[in-house]
């Protein structure tokens, strides 16, 4: 754990300087400078102190690297398309077993047979008209509405509208990454 490289960059970033820090904090120069250079762990109530100082909430500090915000610019995003279903799948974030997808259906493009796979699903439609089945329900769906099903369950989606139709989908499968 990098506790001391983020608090320096913290204080680096809102051009604090060590003696300022020491005088609110009450911390030695030195102490400080340890904990900086990941010589000394300082104890959670020293880092609430900080985190304090810095107006950042301590967890934020207990972070590990891979555990922190993740960006992904528009034009960074993974696109698939699917020749097969005319399908374009943009993957706009993941974390831990939850991914998030928005899908584009041309008309009259739908999702291909029934379905399944291990997973949650959600779906929030932003633009189109879409036909939404699993199991024996089937519902028509429209901008705006939003369905959510047991993705291990044959699924099934398709646009029956004359644009395209544009569905944002959230996918939890517990344990992926």
């Amino acid at each position: 754990m990098d506790i001391g490289s983020k608090i320096r960059a913290i204080r680096n970033r809102k051009k604090i300087t060590i003696a300022q820090m020491c005088e609110e904090t009450g911390l030695s120069k030195g102490f400080i400078s340890n904990v900086e250079n990941n010589h000394t762990s300082p104890s959670i109530s020293t880092l609430q102190t900080i985190a304090a100082f810095l107006k950042v909430p301590l967890p934020y500090l207990l972070l590990e690297k891979d555990e922190h915000m993740k960006v992904i610019r528009k034009n960074e995003r993974e696109v698939t398309t699917s020749k097969e279903f005319d399908l374009k799948v943009e993957h706009l974030a993941s974390r831990g077993g939850l991914a998030v997808r928005l899908v584009e259906f041309p008309p009259g493009a739908s999702t291909g047979g029934r379905n399944a796979h291990e997973g949650e699903e959600c779906h929030l439609v932003l633009k189109g008209k879409v036909l939404a089945e699993q199991g024996e329900d089937s519902y028509i769906m429209e901008e705006g509405d939003t369905f959510s099903w047991c993705a291990s369950v044959p699924h099934y989606v398709k646009n029956i509208g004359d644009d395209i139709a544009s569905v944002l989908i959230a996918v939890y499968t517990e344990g992926s990454e």
